[in-house]
């Protein structure tokens, strides 16, 4: 009966005295409608009252169980429905503008709390008080996954839509987060809820995610990049961390997967830290191609070929469309002009870790840092 508010004794007059709602009985009934969204009723609820309401006080109004003139009745219905179809109607523009302003404000705290969490916010009792709110136990190892757009004008909404969707289908409602972050979509899983068998199956969180992209026909093309899961409080923006760098990187390095994990790249980021000594590495041990007629960068290639195939060169000569006996020959010029060897395991380390930072800073196409 709360909700009715003044709409009764509105009704009540329009039947007996033909009068139209005033405007402030009209905003009275307006904030109604966003009294019943702020506390839960539905729209449809809502107008059910108010017509449920009209049905009941019509069949009590004096004008309509004492008259015997039908013109008083028809008079009297006409008003009552024009007061019960102002009434509806603003009681639906209040509901529905309650609606939209919860709606910014729920968008507006879960924003602040995904910026936060990614931050790693200095408050730990509260984060953890905040990330309840949203079902997430910050006790637990969780992965962050960033998926985003390899084309340009890629529907970062659409996706984060579908995506989301997909996430709660695949893993539970539960312990998971998914946002928009930066033109990217963020995807928050604890580490056990991968699903059953996944691992046995050599998939994880961002081959899953890779999989729902396709399954769901999103346009365009996706990457995916997962961090390691971590547990605790900074354990979350720990991942995200991982996820951005290995996004980086695999721009940088031309990669053309469309999953990257940052496990596998690991050894960049190892090299990247003391950008000195990996300058120093790569002059010292590759600096010697460059005598080679065209520059360094087929021999170059042909390690990171070799390197890659695990050492084996047919598989190497099959990856660079040459012969075996191709890749054996650069191989003997490389131990010839560097001195390093890719059969001694001291000299291929040595060899294998220049070749990594080449590619890396992207040498020999850009030159190297002379101030690093």
């Amino acid at each position: 009966m709360e909700l009715l508010g003044e709409y009764l004794p509105m009704l009540a007059d329009a039947a007996i005295n033909g009068r139209r709602p005033d405007a402030w009985e009209l905003d009275a009934v307006r904030e109604s409608g966003r009294r019943a969204a702020a506390q839960g009723v539905g729209a449809r609820r809502a107008v059910d009252l108010y017509l449920s309401a009209a049905w009941r006080l019509w069949r009590q109004l004096p004008v309509v169980v004492r008259s015997s003139d039908p013109e008083k009745v028809r008079a009297a219905a006409e008003a009552v429905l024009r007061v019960l179809d102002d009434a509806v109607g603003v009681l639906v523009d209040g509901h529905q503008a309650e609606r939209r302003e919860m709606i910014r404000r729920e968008e507006s705290v879960r924003a602040e709390f995904v910026d936060d969490l990614l931050r790693g916010d200095a408050d730990v009792s509260r984060m953890v008080e905040r990330a309840q709110l949203f079902g997430i136990d910050l006790g637990k190892p969780h992965h962050v996954a960033l998926v985003a757009p390899r084309d340009p004008g890629g529907g970062i909404d659409r996706a984060a839509t579908a995506l989301e969707r997909a996430v709660v289908d695949r893993f539970g409602d539960r312990e998971v987060l998914v946002a928009m972050k930066d033109g990217r979509v963020v995807v928050v899983v604890p580490s056990a809820a991968t699903p059953a068998g996944a691992a046995a199956r050599g998939t994880d969180v961002g081959v899953l995610l890779q999989q729902d992209l396709r399954r769901l026909r999103i346009p365009g093309r996706w990457r995916v990049a997962a961090g390691r899961a971590f547990p605790g409080v900074w354990g979350v923006p720990r991942s995200y961390e991982e996820a951005r760098e290995a996004l980086a990187l695999a721009d940088r390095l031309a990669v053309e997967d469309d999953v990257v994990h940052a496990r596998d790249l690991l050894v960049y980021r190892v090299l990247g830290r003391d950008q000195a000594a990996i300058v120093d590495l790569i002059r010292d041990v590759l600096g010697p191609l460059e005598q080679v007629r065209g520059g360094a960068q087929v021999l170059l290639e042909t390690l990171h070929a070799y390197f890659d195939a695990g050492d084996v060169a047919t598989e190497a000569a099959r990856r660079l469309h040459v012969s075996v006996r191709t890749v054996t020959y650069r191989l003997a010029r490389v131990a010839q002009l560097t001195g390093h060897s890719v059969a001694s395991p001291d000299q291929r380390f040595a060899l294998q870790s220049a070749v990594l930072g080449a590619r890396l800073l992207g040498w020999p196409v850009r030159p190297l840092p002379t101030d690093p």
